[in-house]
């Protein structure tokens, strides 16, 4: 039995030797930073096609919007309520099950396997990894729903429950914690495995989403039709996740300067601040990871946390805490009936407008954040990536929903402030409810401007990441460790704002829908083809793992057949400290 146990440990718990082919086209540890002194291609190269390809996409989606923002608005609105619909089910399915596996991973020997070779160092400290994963993967948009999320379900919640009853309160305050929670970053996990397994353990030159199907697609197939394909829906699922973060901050931004000033707020204002955050993540982009995208990540890490402290000490202190406990306790209670919920009998459509929201947007996203989490991973095991993303993700976001908005539910429901009304209101309510929660605080300009500062790195860090991956994925071949052109860096960071602008552009000249419902749209059609590309990298990661276990345990006991004759001849099913 001993015997059995120790062989099924040895099969599952394989050390970091690669083949002779994979050591060759390493990137040298000594090479510098990340190997970027010596590298071992001329990153200033791009592959047309792809770049091409990547260009004509962004083009595709922004102009029908501008010149023909009603039809436009109503098409995309029709293709949300379909596919909200009839595909809500498999979006709620994909979650539960990719955070199973994930923590069954994190949780098997496969986790003890590094990300890189056995003795490469972790290349970036405990703070800055998180901080640069959890800016990049949550932008904007954290600060447009944290004051305000509980708002909507106060309002409309969901099992049946009367709106604005205690019963409301319990469920407006669990459900962000369930939406930004475990969930969420686990569907932004798998792809970060699912690249950084190939990219740093096997070697391959390509830092593309299509990597994450090297178990199944293999060194050619990565080069084929079908990871062509995949790296296109790549593309379109950047520029839908990354359109809706911006798209959502800018008028935020605006409104919040507004605020502050005295100015007018309109489309002109809206758009020279987008371009503003453009501006900040090209120069951010362009310094590259360590002198640009870790340094915003850890400011804006330093400043929320502040604000975040600051708003806890001068607010309603032990209200706030009382409540926060009382969600996140409601929400581990609840865990499994959130996630599996889907209103088949009453059809209040509450599931599909949020929970299937929220997942397309994670999903979208996830190959963007997959491959950004893959890069700053090298030298992580794979649990470490996991158990650290599950909860670093997942505790960010969770603060500032537990402060931010159970101050502005006390300042309603305690406060009469009536901020739900505000948030009612069709001309700018969410934006108008912030504000009016920013008010309240003492120090209150103090306070709205770091506000809409922080709106604005976290816009940054979220856009130069993804300038950043774009740019990886129109560059031939990138070691682990390198990085893409910076010209390539920075027309990727301005091309972004592309679809934004032209959202905006719909809001400014059509009021049967806004900017925001369609960008709602454009995420959830270009998260469905992600949904099942998921599912694949999900499975070519199992079975790479699988293999590569396989092919260490048969090389072990060929090792161990060329002993001397005195040692048993099962010796490659034991375990001693011989062998270790």
């Amino acid at each position: 039995m001993e015997k059995t146990l120790i062989a099924t440990e040895r099969l599952f718990l394989p050390s970091l030797e690669t083949d002779q082919h994979d050591r060759g086209n390493r990137v040298p540890a000594s090479a510098g930073v990340g190997g970027m002194n010596q590298p071992t291609h001329d990153d200033s190269l791009i592959c047309k096609q792809s770049f091409t390809t990547c260009v004509t996409l962004l083009l595709g989606l922004s102009i029908p919007l501008v010149f023909f923002p009603v039809q436009s608005a109503l098409k995309l609105d029709g293709l949300y309520q379909w596919i909200s619909i009839n595909c809500g089910v498999f979006y709620l399915s994909a979650g539960v099950a990719c955070f199973v596996f994930l923590v069954w991973l994190g949780m098997s020997p496969y986790g003890n396997i590094k990300l890189g070779d056995e003795s490469e160092a972790i290349e970036f400290k405990e703070v800055s990894w998180a901080g640069m994963l959890f800016c990049a993967g949550i932008g904007g948009g954290l600060m447009r729903w944290a004051p305000v999320e509980w708002g909507y379900y106060f309002l409309s919640p969901p099992h049946g429950v009367a709106s604005q009853s205690l019963s409301a309160a319990d469920w407006a305050g669990a459900y962000p914690l369930f939406h930004w929670g475990p969930i969420a970053w686990a569907i932004y996990c798998l792809p970060a495995i699912a690249i950084a397994y190939p990219y740093h353990v096997k070697k391959v030159p390509w830092l593309r989403f299509s990597t994450s199907l090297h178990g199944i697609l293999g060194d050619k197939g990565l080069q084929g039709p079908f990871a062509k394909i995949t790296d296109i829906l790549f593309v379109l699922s950047l520029l839908g996740g990354a359109g809706y973060s911006l798209g959502i901050s800018t008028p935020l931004i605006s409104g919040a300067f507004c605020h502050l000033t005295g100015i007018a707020n309109g489309f002109h204002l809206q758009v020279i601040t987008a371009l503003t955050c453009v501006t900040l993540f090209s120069i951010s982009a362009y310094l590259g990871l360590k002198k640009g995208i870790r340094l915003l990540s850890d400011w804006n890490v330093y400043l929320s946390l502040s604000l975040l402290l600051f708003i806890l000490t001068v607010g309603p202190t032990l209200y706030i805490l009382k409540a926060s406990l009382s969600s996140l306790g409601f929400m581990t209670q609840n865990f499994v009936v959130m996630s599996t919920w889907m209103d088949p009998f009453t059809e209040s459509r509450f599931v599909e407008s949020w929970t299937v929201f929220y997942w397309a947007w994670w999903i979208a996203y996830a190959p963007f954040v997959g491959l950004f989490v893959a890069r700053i991973s090298r030298g992580r095991t794979i649990r470490q990536v996991i158990f650290g993303m599950l909860v670093y993700g997942s505790a960010g976001c969770m603060l500032f929903f537990m402060i931010m908005g159970n101050y502005a539910m006390h300042l309603d429901t305690v406060e009469n402030a009536d901020i739900l009304t505000t948030l009612n209101s069709k001309d700018g309510g969410y934006v108008l409810a912030i504000t009016k929660i920013l008010d309240s605080l003492p120090l209150s300009k103090l306070a709205t401007g770091a506000f809409c500062l922080i709106c604005v790195i976290f816009c940054a860090t979220t856009y130069d990441s993804a300038s950043y991956i774009l740019a990886s994925a129109v560059t031939p071949k990138q070691q682990p460790g390198q990085e893409p052109a910076k010209w390539n860096r920075v027309f990727w960071a301005f091309a972004l704002a592309a679809l934004p602008i032209a959202l905006l552009w719909i809001d400014a000249h059509q009021k049967t829908r806004n900017a925001e419902t369609a960008m709602q749209s454009i995420l959830l059609l270009t998260s469905l083809p992600i949904l099942f590309i998921g599912a694949l990298s999900a499975w070519s990661l199992t079975t790479q793992l699988r293999k590569d276990s396989l092919a260490r345990l048969s090389q072990h006991c060929d090792d161990d057949s060329d002993k001397p004759k005195y040692q048993s001849p099962d010796k490659c099913n034991s375990h001693n400290t011989h062998d270790e």
